[in-house]
């Protein structure tokens, strides 16, 4: 069995935290000392940003949304998933009930681990192969951050490869102005724990001004599912996550930033790909069968950059970054059951095995195997995996003026560099048929697969934003080129592959509180080496239209929108989910269309004082239909079996959010709530499985999530809530290998403390 880390966090985190608790916590505990005189305000050099505030959103051309800390925090919520449904037009598949393993898709696109988004962490590219293979089943943490930034369907032509889906961009804790420590811990059900711990400071000098921040974030459970026979094994995960980042200002006649950055992720869960039967997920939810218990997933990952931006003139801003990040996992997971001391075939499998799939649908005994009641022999697969990305990119922006018309001219160039290396084997155990197994055969790295791809990727864009009047007009276009190169066990292939993506935006200010926005864009999407070079799959590519207004003015915001996306040459996923072999084709085109609505209003504003009731209104309705689908074989993929006519797998036709939030004094209350309506698991729209667990219906769900806080004095909240309010049961995914539920009601209490223009600590520690 392969060994977990569980319980080597919790006394970590302790220590941390009491370390970070023991601060000083006045100004005037601190001894005085030339190093810690009053800080000027900063006048940071404005990143290039894709949304940037919540008020940014106002001058976007698409839709866009941007998510704050209190978006983000309010109900502590760690999983990316709850926090995406209040955003109309984004759609999410929820796999493990944690948001450990996103699956973002936006206007239609093919959500299966956010392939078709642009995944960005501060402006540089976040999945750990964005050209080689996107879906490695990483998202970065929404619980760290301090917001999220949303760019809807194929509305802008800056960011790529993925332009079809949209982007989304997670913003990492800045560095802060003033000395400040922040510190939030909550404790949960199922021994559920949250850790963010800060500490950051700026100083001035004659020579300029240097500015870092240190950061801790852990989460931990215990799982809220329970393995058959095997109560005390895990269903849980444990994270930690630390990250350091500074900034040096010269003192220099040109404005000018130099910003580091460093993270670290190391991730276990004992995670698995098995789902259910159909009858168990309805009558024991919560249950994972015995043939999971080695089932387990371990990554590190490292993410880091350097950045300058600078300032030559008040017209002309550059930015230029160098990145670098590497992924590593192991997805230890069940693959395949067999008969008791099975043979075994050249690539280290059970000879004549039956597929997870097939033993769900068919029962005994590969059911029996499965559920630990019938003596047979169960497949774990080493899905072990290297990924590595880094590369150089540069912006540069300058605005001018051609008579009356003002111009914001931005170009960009990125030199990127990916790769995914495969090395896998698989493991045979045999199970006595009393829910326990043990080992029959240990595989060989490599047997099952030894593959490298990677990619080259050469791009840029330009676009501008030429304003005349109350209308903006922003035209652009972006240019990829990829060199590809495959290597299977000595087999090489490599090709070139070159796209664009190109489009024009337009608003009119009708006047300070009303805007019109609209535009026409081509969204592409590019299939990793593999796909291209072996199967032959084409890029795929969008026409996305769409027009809006905004309305803001004092308390009140509303925003409308129709969209329509044009999709030709849909890439199905090749990630394990059914696409592979001589049926690795393009899934056929859809058309998807709709509109997207949000109110927000503070329902006590016309009386002013203390008492607040700020509440919000969003609601997405879509049409999501294949014009042609898979044309033949596609085995267990999502897309195949479609008719011209059926709906797109988990693209739901209604989806609503809605919130209320109570504040008075030190004591605030929030209640918020999604509905989202069920879809179908795959392509042929069947109401239940027929061939494949994949198939079915995906419930609709109506969940609450209640919090409440109260302030302790000036630096210290407490915190409580409950998810799942009402404890609604329903099945989220169906994918990857059955049913499985969201997650069952959830409570938690916490706390959170913060200070700010404390004595320095390195002036403490030399003083004792």
């Amino acid at each position: 069995m392969k060994p977990t880390r569980h319980g080597r966090l919790r006394p970590l985190l302790s220590t941390l935290l009491t370390a970070f608790c023991a601060l000083p916590l006045h100004a005037q505990d601190a001894p005085e000392t030339p190093y810690s005189t009053p800080q000027a305000p900063l006048e940071e050099l404005a990143p290039f940003v894709v949304v940037g505030s919540k008020e940014n959103v106002n001058s976007q051309v698409g839709a866009a949304a941007f998510l704050d800390t209190t978006d983000i925090r309010t109900q502590n919520y760690t999983n990316v998933n709850r926090i995406l449904q209040r955003v109309p037009g984004v759609y999410i598949r929820d796999e493990d009930g944690f948001g450990n393993f996103a699956n973002i898709s936006i206007r239609g696109g093919d959500g299966s681990r956010s392939e078709r988004v642009t995944l960005m962490e501060d402006g540089v590219l976040t999945a750990p192969a964005p050209y080689s293979a996107p879906g490695a089943y990483y998202t970065p943490r929404a619980a760290r951050m301090s917001g999220i930034e949303i760019l809807k369907g194929s509305s802008q032509v800056r960011y790529g490869p993925h332009t079809t889906g949209g982007v989304v961009n997670f913003l990492s804790t800045p560095v802060p102005e003033t000395q400040s420590v922040f510190t939030r811990y909550t404790f949960g059900s199922n021994a559920t724990q949250l850790l963010l711990a800060q500490y950051g400071d700026a100083i001035t000098t004659d020579a300029g001004t240097f500015g870092y921040l240190m950061e801790l974030h852990g989460q931990m459970s215990d799982g809220f599912r329970t393995i058959r026979g095997q109560e005390g094994q895990g269903t849980g995960f444990q994270l930690y996550e630390p990250m350091f980042k500074a900034f040096w200002e010269p003192a220099t006649a040109m404005e000018q930033r130099i910003e580091f950055k460093f993270g670290y992720t190391d991730f276990d869960a004992d995670e698995s790909y098995l789902g259910l039967s159909e009858a168990d997920a309805r009558s024991n939810p919560f249950d994972r069968y015995p043939a999971s218990v080695y089932d387990n997933i371990d990554t590190d990952h490292i993410r880091t950059y350097v950045r300058w931006q600078g300032q030559p003139t008040e017209n002309l801003s550059l930015e230029s970054t160098a990145y670098f990040n590497r992924f590593n996992r192991n997805w230890y997971k069940l693959d395949a059951v067999g008969g008791f001391n099975p043979v075994i075939d050249g690539g280290g499998q059970i000879a004549g095995r039956t597929s997870l799939t097939t033993a769900l649908l068919e029962g005994d005994p590969g059911l029996g195997i499965l559920q630990g009641t019938v003596p047979g022999s169960i497949a774990v697969k080493a899905n072990n995996r290297t990924y590595e990305s880094y590369g150089w990119q540069n912006m540069a922006s300058l605005n001018f003026d051609t008579g009356a018309i003002g111009h914001t001219l931005t170009g960009g160039v990125r030199f990127h560099a990916d790769y995914e290396d495969r090395l896998q084997w698989v493991d045979v155990y045999n199970g006595n048929g009393n829910s326990s197994f043990s080992s029959f055969r240990r595989g060989t790295a490599g047997e099952d697969a030894d593959q490298r791809q990677e990619v080259f990727a050469t791009s840029f864009f330009v676009e501008d934003a030429i304003q005349f009047g109350p209308v903006t007009v922003k035209p652009g276009v972006r240019y990829e080129k990829l060199q590809m190169d495959l290597n299977n066990r000595g087999v090489r292939l490599g090709g070139d592959l070159d796209t664009y993506a190109a489009g024009v935006g337009v608003t009119y200010d009708i006047s300070d509180a009303n805007t019109l926005f609209g535009g026409v864009f081509r969204g592409i999407s590019t299939p990793g080496p593999s796909a291209y070079l072996s199967n032959g799959i084409d890029i795929e590519e969008s026409v996305g239209y769409e027009a809006g207004v905004r309305h803001r003015r004092d308390a009140f915001a509303a925003e409308f929108a129709g969209f329509v996306s044009d999709y030709s040459n849909l890439l199905g996923t090749d990630t394990g989910l059914g696409l592979g072999g001589a049926s690795n084709l393009n899934a056929g085109a859809a058309t998807v269309w709709g509109f997207e609505g949000m109110i927000s209003y503070d329902l006590m504003a016309s009386q002013g004082g203390a008492f607040q009731m700020p509440a919000y209104l969003t609601a997405t309705w879509t049409s999501a239909e294949l014009e042609n689908a898979l044309a033949s074989g596609g085995n267990n993929n999502i897309y195949a079996g479609g008719t011209p006519g059926a709906s797109i797998p988990y693209v739901p036709e209604w989806k609503l959010a809605g919130g209320v939030g109570v504040t008075y004094g030190a004591f605030g209350v929030n209640l918020d709530g999604t509905w989202v309506d069920e879809t179908f698991g795959s392509a042929d729209n069947f109401i239940s499985p027929v061939t494949s667990v994949r198939q079915g219906i995906i419930d609709s769900a109506l969940v609450f999530d209640l919090s409440a806080s109260y302030r302790v004095g000036e630096h210290t909240k407490l915190l409580g809530g409950v998810q799942n309010l009402f404890d609604e049961n329903y099945l989220s995914s169906r994918l990857p290998e059955g049913p499985r539920n969201g997650a069952p009601r959830t409570v938690f209490i916490g706390v959170e403390m913060d200070w700010e223009a404390l004595g320095k600590i390195g002036d403490v520690i030399l003083q004792k």
